[in-house]
C-alpha cells in the first residue's frame, strides 16, 4: 500500500506554501503608476520611426558615417533640429 505523501520516484518534495501577508501601509500609499507621462521623460523619448528611401549627396553620407556607428541617428538628430528651428522663425514671424 502506498503512502499519500510519498514521493515520486525521480521528484524533490516540494516545502509547504506559506501564507502571504498583504502590508496595509502599501495599501495606504499612492499607487505606482503603470504610464509615463511625456514631460516626465523629456529626452527620454522614443518617438515611432518610420523607414524611408532618401537620397543624399555622398559627401554628405560620407561626413555622418565617419564618426562611425549610428550616422542615421546623427542624420535625423540634424533634421529634428533644423525643423525645430524653422518652427520657432515660423512663430517669431507670425506672433510679430
Amino acid at each position: 500500500m502506498k503512502r499519500a505523501n510519498a514521493v515520486k520516484k525521480g521528484r524533490k518534495a516540494r516545502a509547504p506554501k506559506t501564507k502571504k501577508r498583504i502590508s496595509l501601509q502599501a495599501v495606504a500609499e499612492e499607487p505606482k503608476r503603470r504610464y509615463v507621462l511625456l514631460r516626465d521623460v523629456g529626452v527620454l523619448y522614443r518617438s515611432i520611426k518610420k523607414p524611408v528611401t532618401l537620397r543624399l549627396d555622398a559627401d554628405v553620407i560620407a561626413w555622418f558615417k565617419k564618426s562611425g556607428r549610428g550616422y542615421q541617428t546623427r542624420i535625423n538628430r540634424a533634421l529634428r533640429k533644423l525643423m525645430k528651428d524653422e518652427m520657432k522663425d515660423e512663430k517669431k514671424s507670425s506672433g510679430e
